[in-house]
């Protein structure tokens, strides 16, 4: 019965494809989500700012003229780039395709845009910036005032928020109206957890079988709370190193792992759904060049679990797999689920092989209200059709999606996959409203298909020393347009001789330079010269010296004077300030203060907590009072940074100078110090981040704000605490911070905090918990902060 069914499942298949590209043809296969038409409401369509009433965000709809004629933001967009605007879809959509317009006004607008970044969200909070398939996420927007410029987002984009950023690149007015096309993303996948993919090794060079589009978290070799490859709508082909795409590394359409290099016999991956749902199959796409060990997986077993807090159902379908392994065509594997409920599913997939190599996984399913199915879901097998495009249509082979069931499956299991795929498809035939999925992909477009590598996009990005500037020690991040204000401006600072420069120490060193312990003899002498303090006559100096390599590319040198400019405006008592340059010749230099008692985390190291009952230790003591004292100090520099903007990045100990009668300034020396180099972690040999001071939004997001730098001041004040004697989660392993974090993300109350140190009041482990908040805007400011402490110092007296 099953094989009967088989062939005549795919040549129904085959009529039904026809039908359904000719409906889609009739039914104009652009389909918009309703700015244009008024079906996304004007409370859906917000922005950062508008010029005017009459340029609100409600205006920004394609190919409408209220108001003044456009959205357009109350500034100029360059050079910062931070205005947007904003469409709520209400609900997850599947979006293809977008369309901008400029303010044309009946020929009174004169205002476009050129160029733009998308950023979009599924939840609200976070928000991933999209790219193309090779990484590019500027996109080309208009050349005049009235014509609609329609881009292709491949790949897809699943989202609920999408944001426009306008850009330019020179100061300029912008005005931007839009449209987004696709369809509603009635999957209720929300986020799949899958291994990292696994780098194939043939004689022709490396095969990257990795999830190219993933845009939730990546650690410990898991990618977990986002969608990517597996979902795109794109099946592989026959070869696996053919792609649909041109340009594309080869490999590119498929995810793949190596038996020996998993270390297990099986591949396990976990899909979590927006409510309890129905399910009937699973259909998942496989390559079969058994010639280079590929092959079909040989059985899958699958789990259900109802909600977060229940435990997985341990009744498992098995689901076998009886296939010609000889056959080396790709195949589109479809196994009866037996209709079983839940909202999160589990599933096993046990090699054939050395390798398994997955293009797509797709579920038919309903959602579940009690004893009755609300309705059958069939957008991932719309979406499965939707990868097919005119121009590839003649490419489809019967025998490369040919139906695969499990021996024993009942012709009821079979019959009920086979009677509802018919329904799905003679449904969408007929009905406009469920042809979006492929009328957004017209004829001339290219294919849903993937992008290069955006997994966890923005904690790639979260590398220090690439973004740090010259000497890969300036750690404060610094808003674009405070960089422009404060650049634009000359050197606050005089020019110093570097021949009264003695050497001492080098401290460390960058991409582009260097950092050196340096002394001053006499620096009274020196009139031009900035004092941070009285210096006793007699008495040398120590100064930092950052200096520029003369091999140091010309943007290098850009950015080192940019900083130079920018770091002359810091005067406050608690920030190392710049004392002066050395930029009328090579090699650049700036001169910057350095306190002659170190760095806090080895003066407190050195140290034990004052205790009265013991006074015959020869060890140096320090009181409570003074490391209150000293952490309120952090906290007014802090304080300083945030009221400008600034971000710094690399809080700790390690970058606190401590001076006389234990005076603190912020610094940011402690990265480039060798001492330091096992308090930050490497990423794949060139991003080197401070994990276990940062907060799980800068691991996972590289999302770095005033916020994370009360996170880190929380771990600051902890290591004070500890007098530094123990380095942060120190029983934990790097990769276990990292997964820490992803609790925080996934927020089921399994994430660890730092303990409360034992000379700690409960207040103020209750303050460092406060910084430690999981949502950024529970956090305290460094105000209150600093108020906290001040207080805590006052009831001591």
């Amino acid at each position: 019965i099953g094989k009967a069914l088989s062939s005549g499942y795919i040549s129904l298949m085959l009529f039904l494809n026809c039908l359904f590209f000719f409906f889609s043809f009739l039914a104009v296969c652009r389909y918009a989500l309703g700015m244009q038409d008024g079906t996304i409401p004007d409370k859906a369509i917000t922005a950062s700012s508008s010029w005017s009433d009459s340029t609100e965000a409600k205006h920004g709809r394609l190919s409408t003229a209220d108001g003044d004629g456009a959205w357009c933001p109350a500034g100029p967009v360059y050079p910062d780039n931070k205005e947007y605007i904003q469409v709520d879809l209400q609900q997850l959509h599947f979006i293809t395709l977008v369309g901008t317009q400029g303010r044309h006004a009946n020929g009174h607008g004169n205002e476009f845009t050129r160029f733009y970044q998308l950023r979009y969200s599924r939840n609200g909070r976070i928000y991933n910036t999209w790219k193309d398939r090779w990484g590019n996420e500027i996109i080309s927007g208009n050349v005049n005032t009235y014509d609609v410029v329609l881009k292709d987002l491949g790949p897809p984009i699943i989202a609920r928020y999408v944001r426009f950023y306008p850009m330019a690149d020179r100061v300029m007015s912008v005005c931007l109206r839009v449209e987004l096309y696709g369809c509603e993303w009635t999957a209720g996948l929300k986020s799949y957890t899958a291994p990292v993919g696994h780098v194939m090794n043939l004689s022709g060079g490396s095969v990257f079988l990795n999830d190219s589009t993933y845009d939730g978290a990546i650690g410990r070799g898991l990618q977990y709370g986002g969608l990517g490859q597996l979902v795109d709508g794109v099946l592989g082909l026959d070869d696996f190193l053919e792609t649909k795409e041109l340009r594309v590394w080869p490999g590119y359409d498929y995810m793949g792992w190596n038996r020996e290099e998993a270390g297990m016999a099986y591949v396990e991956m976990e899909f979590d759904f927006d409510q309890l749902r129905t399910f009937y199959s699973m259909q998942v796409h496989c390559n079969n060049r058994y010639q280079e060990e590929v092959k079909i997986f040989r059985y899958a077993e699958c789990i259900f679990k109802r909600d977060l807090v229940t435990q997985w159902e341990p009744d498992e379908v098995r689901l076998s797999v009886a296939v010609d392994m000889k056959d080396p065509s790709a195949r589109t594997i479809i196994m009866p689920l037996q209709e079983r409920v839940g909202q999160m599913i589990r599933c096993k997939f046990f090699f054939s092989d050395n390798w398994l190599l997955i293009s797509e996984i797709s579920f038919v399913s309903g959602k579940w209200q009690g004893s009755m199915v609300s309705g059958v879901n069939f957008s991932r097998l719309v979406v499965r059709l939707s990868s097919w495009h005119w121009k590839h249509l003649g490419d489809w082979k019967g025998k490369g999606d040919r139906l695969e069931l499990k021996r024993n499956s009942t012709a009821h299991s079979a019959g009920q996959v086979i009677l509802f795929s018919m329904i799905g498809i003679i449904f969408i035939a007929f009905h406009c409203s469920f042809i979006q999925v492929y009328c957004v992909c017209p004829s001339g477009m290219s294919s849903m298909s993937t992008a290069v590598q955006n997994s966890v996009p923005h904690y790639a990005e979260a590398d220090i020393i690439n973004l740090q500037g010259v000497t890969g020690n300036n750690t404060y991040a610094v808003p674009a347009i405070t960089v422009d204000a404060l650049a634009g401006k000359d050197i606050a600072v005089g020019e110093f001789p570097r021949q009264r420069l003695i050497f001492k120490e080098k401290l460390g060193e960058g991409q582009f330079g260097e950092v050196h312990l340096c002394e001053i003899a006499n620096p009274q002498d020196l009139m031009s010269l900035e004092f941070p303090f009285n210096i006793r006559k007699g008495r040398p100096l120590l100064v930092a010296v950052k200096i520029l390599r003369s091999d140091a590319t010309k943007n290098a040198r850009n950015d080192f004077l940019k900083e130079v400019k920018i770091l002359s405006r810091l005067k406050d008592p608690n920030i190392i300030g710049l004392l002066g340059v050395c930029v009328q010749d090579t090699p650049l230099c700036m001169i910057t203060e350095y306190m002659e008692r170190g760095d806090l985390n080895q003066f407190l190291n050195q140290r034990k907590l004052e205790d009265k009952a013991c006074s015959t230790s020869n060890i140096t003591t320090i009181s409570y009072e003074a490391l209150i004292s000293m952490a309120s100090q952090i906290a007014s520099g802090m304080k300083y940074l945030a009221s400008l903007n600034f971000v710094h990045r690399d809080l700790a100990t390690r970058n606190c100078l401590v001076g006389e009668n234990d005076t603190i300034k912020i610094a940011d020396f402690g990265m480039s110090r060798n001492l330091y180099a096992g308090d930050y972690y490497r990423i794949q040999g060139r991003a080197v981040l401070p994990i276990r001071w940062m907060a799980w939004e800068c691991i996972l997001m590289g999302k770095f704000t005033t916020a994370s730098d009360v996170w880190a001041f929380g771990v600051t004040l902890w290591e004070m605490l500890m007098l530094c004697k123990e380095q942060p989660y120190n029983s934990l392993t790097d990769e276990e911070v990292i997964e820490n974090a992803g609790e925080f993300f996934r927020d089921h109350g399994k994430q660890m905090y730092l303990t409360r140190p034992e000379i700690c009041p409960q207040g103020l482990y209750e303050l460092m918990l406060h910084c430690w908040c999981r949502d950024f805007k529970d956090r305290p400011t460094f105000v209150q902060i600093q108020h906290f402490l001040l207080e805590e110092a006052m009831n001591m007296v």
